[in-house]
């Protein structure tokens, strides 16, 4: 039987299309991915993401723990703020990919659902001068679009001084939570960290904000592919290394100078010599989507696969994401996927497809 979140019977009451997602029960539409997708780009959409795992990380130097097997700056990151990271086996490849908080008294950590497990025995098995505490009794609503703010800040107005990436806790419903301007849907929004006995509660504040309404896994799908965002298994696994998939821009210099991370000598290599594939945006020619695992082509032979694939309703044409060699990554490069035995044109695309609403912090 699958687990179900705090907010399960509030799905059910809204009328949400339940299905098994990493082995919880979960909404993937309630009004239609496309009504949601473009409510969330034009307003505010509530997505349920408690399914994803929270972590605390206790000890007297957490962020130099971590920093053994994540190669994100971490020693470096002030109270309240967020930074993305990898957690990296010892050949280079992403075990998962994680948003880390330093809460000052500890540290936080915001893992995928399908790899919680392996994340948590992971660390501790690699960490022993830290403690791994689980937060299950803790549920992580998302409030996505840009009228978040206004919804939000309405309910908790110092949600309206948060930048990208910063967190705080305030009240609402009565309760304190945790709150941090981030998502992953390429708008703005915030994610919010509540209690499970009070997550109905704050999900029905939420949604009757004029603003808000409720969305599915699917919108969340179609609007990360838009933004460019990687999913864990389809974009990312312990094969595909950061500088593969495009993100070397979350290892600073210092990390890279030091190579004191799990897997530095080969995502070093491939760092200053190029790796042997690299991930692309592509956008397809027509109407029709072309779906992950489908083969890509390039004068006659099999060169690469797409590894996210859907319809943007934002850009209103198929849109994807693969890999390629990087002879064949330069925006424009005509490509043939096999879509079922059927070959369909797809061209090598800049990313992001829909541009990013981030509410980012003034640079000095």
């Amino acid at each position: 039987m699958s687990e179900r979140t705090p907010l399960h019977r509030l799905h059910v009451e809204l009328d949400g299309r339940m299905v098994d997602f990493a082995g919880w029960d979960l909404p993937i539409q309630y009004e239609g991915v496309i009504a949601e997708h473009t409510w969330c780009r034009t307003s505010a959409a509530l997505f349920d993401v408690s399914h994803m795992g929270l972590i605390e990380i206790q000890g007297d130097n957490p962020a130099a723990s971590l920093e053994r097997v994540n190669p994100a700056g971490l020693t470096t990151l002030k109270p309240g703020a967020i930074r993305y990271g990898f957690l990296l086996n010892d050949d280079g490849g992403v075990i998962d990919d994680l948003m880390v908080t330093n809460n000052g008294s500890h540290f936080s950590a915001v893992i995928n659902a399908s790899r919680r497990d392996v994340d948590v025995a992971y660390l501790r098995d690699r960490l022993d001068d830290v403690d791994i505490i689980e937060r299950p009794e803790t549920a992580i609503l998302a409030v996505q679009g840009p009228k978040a703010v206004d919804a939000v800040s309405r309910l908790a107005p110092a949600a309206a001084d948060l930048f990208f990436l910063q967190s705080t806790t305030v009240e609402m419903a009565g309760t304190e939570i945790g709150i941090s301007r981030s998502g992953y849907t390429g708008e703005d929004g915030y994610e919010l960290l509540v209690p499970a006995e009070a997550a109905e509660a704050v999900a029905r504040l939420l949604l009757d904000q004029p603003e808000v309404k409720p969305a599915g896994l699917g919108a969340r799908d179609t609007l990360r592919l838009e933004a460019g965002l990687c999913l864990y298994g389809n974009d990312l696994d312990e094969s595909v290394s950061p500088i593969e998939a495009d993100l070397r821009w979350a290892i600073p210099k210092r990390r890279r100078e030091a190579k004191d991370f799990p897997g530095a000598t080969r995502i070093m290599a491939e760092y200053n010599d190029g790796p042997a594939r690299v991930r692309v945006g592509l956008a397809a020619d027509g109407r029709r989507p072309v779906r992950e695992h489908s083969t890509l082509h390039h004068g006659g032979e099999a060169v690469g696969e797409v590894t996210s694939g859907g319809f943007g309703p934002t850009v209103d044409r198929p849109v994807a994401m693969g890999f390629v060699p990087p002879a064949l990554a330069e925006i424009g490069t005509q490509l043939i996927a096999d879509v079922r035995g059927k070959e369909v044109p797809i061209t090598v695309a800049p990313l992001p497809f829909a541009p990013h609403g981030y509410h980012r912090a003034p640079k000095n």
